[in-house]
């Protein structure tokens, strides 16, 4: 059970960290390198925003799973959606094939992200103690697909073009729709099972506030009140105010026991530590991916290595060190240290890592090595946070807001990934001391703080680790 929803994500983060890889260069590389002529800053912040968008639609998934149609259906419906993307993104030129790519691709993933995790949490008890190890191994095999997505996509970018890179992302996700569907009927009963029936009675009032929500956001965008330059700072309001509306929800809810509403107090400070954490990551995809392409030495005896391939790094240590850290919370058991104190620890370490580019400042080419060795202390930081915030959001969650919860997890994801597109706009190559030592600092300081508070959040998770 765990392997068929093992490959079906692996395949996914192929198709997506494929696309994602080359997705930065496409739009600000020139027309005579295939590119769109998008400005680079512009283009960075619209990378944030859309991967923003990606984990904010996880709210649509994640209600469509918990009132509708169940998490397995809903998982399997986003997997077309995501290969509909990709094959856009690959025979549509121009502008058009973007904008129809990134919608697809972007409804489908976050469809796809909170059911996958949903499920996966539905293989184990609430105390068992092989969560965490089950959860790393699923993790093993997101990262498995992000190795491979980047590699095969940036070659194919520089050997064939942009849209063949695209063409293989969509290749990968079939693959991995075709896999899973061989597999459906071995999940347990608990994967179609709908938490929170919605009442047909209430139907009609929910599809008329749907087309509502999709009416504004259409004016707004005919109107320019949202546009390209402000897309950015608007996508991580929509996920503030989206968050708040959520936790309102859950709390007001008739539904949710005593101790659930506590433990859901206590999802808070993580939700903050992971927005913050997902800020700094996430700026692979926009800082790190132009600081490649411009400030890196790729040369390889004497081979020039593409600038994608970077984005293979951390997967290659997910890889490595995943195993290793889902042993070592098997074996440690109840000693382990509690979620809020990984938490901690993954944010402390995160903001080492911006501050250890401060040797490389100044003018001159970036060793490769140096580069690799900062992507190190991101892997080691994300072992910390990420697999082990998926696993205490399933574990917090209120049964009748099971998915819906993951759905929270993956806004503080949204927030921080549109961060990390609007942060890497204040990056400037001719002064870039204050960016590593104003982020880095910042995430180490909110580290502290949340160390120091852990044992007070350990009380309200109620039992919870």
């Amino acid at each position: 059970m765990l392997a068929s929803l093992f490959s079906v994500e692996m395949w996914e983060r192929f198709s997506f960290y494929g696309m994602q890889g080359i997705l930065l260069y496409y739009m600000y590389f020139t027309a005579a390198q295939g590119g769109l002529e998008i400005e680079q800053g512009l283009a960075a912040g619209l990378v944030g925003a859309y991967g923003g968008g990606v984990y904010l639609s996880t709210i649509l998934g994640a209600w469509l799973a918990d009132r509708l149609f169940g998490s397995e259906r809903v998982l399997f419906g986003s997997a077309v959606l995501i290969m509909a993307g990709h094959i856009a993104l690959a025979l549509l030129p121009g502008i058009p094939g973007l904008i129809a790519g990134l919608v697809l691709v972007g409804v489908g993933s976050g469809g796809l992200k909170a059911n996958a995790t949903a499920l996966v949490g539905s293989l184990y008890g609430e105390k068992d103690e092989r969560r965490d190890a089950g959860f790393s191994i699923f993790y093993m095999g997101i990262n498995a697909g992000g190795l491979i997505g980047p590699l095969v996509t940036g070659w194919l970018q520089e050997s064939q073009g942009f849209h063949w890179g695209f063409g293989a992302a969509a290749v990968g996700m079939a693959l991995g729709l075709g896999i899973y569907a061989m597999g459906r009927k071995n999940l347990p009963e608990a994967a179609h099972h709908v938490p929170n029936p919605l009442p047909a009675a209430e139907r009609t009032r929910y599809g008329l506030i749907f087309v509502g929500i999709a009416a504004a956001v259409a004016v707004l965008l005919a109107t320019g009140a949202v546009n390209a330059e402000n897309l950015a700072m608007s996508m991580a309001y929509a996920a503030i105010g989206a968050s708040v509306l959520y936790f309102g929800l859950i709390f007001r809810s008739t539904k949710v026991t005593g101790t659930e509403r506590k433990r859901v107090v206590a999802f808070i400070p993580l939700y903050i530590a992971s927005a913050a954490f997902w800020a700094l990551f996430q700026q692979q995809f926009t800082f790190i991916a132009v600081y490649s392409e411009e400030k890196l030495d790729r040369n390889l005896f004497g081979w020039e290595m593409p600038a994608a391939w970077v984005q293979s790094i951390n997967p290659v240590f997910i890889i490595i060190f995943a195993g290793v850290m889902a042993a070592l919370w098997t074996r440690l058991g109840h000693k382990q240290p509690g979620s809020a104190l990984k938490f901690a620890i993954g944010l402390f370490v995160m903001g080492l890592a911006f501050l250890a580019f401060i040797p490389l400042s100044g003018g001159g080419k970036t060793p490769l090595l140096a580069l690799v060795g900062i992507l190190l202390l991101f892997t080691l930081a994300e072992l910390f946070l990420s697999p082990i915030g998926l696993s205490v959001t399933t574990k917090l969650a209120p049964q009748a807001f099971h998915t819906q919860m993951v759905a929270l997890f993956f806004l503080s994801v949204s927030l921080g990934t549109t961060l990390a597109g609007i942060l890497a706009g204040l990056y400037n190559p001719a002064d870039e001391l204050p960016y590593f030592t104003g982020i880095g600092g910042t995430a180490m300081v909110l580290a502290v703080g949340l160390a120091v508070a852990s044992p007070g959040i350990k009380k309200l998770m109620g039992g919870v680790r």
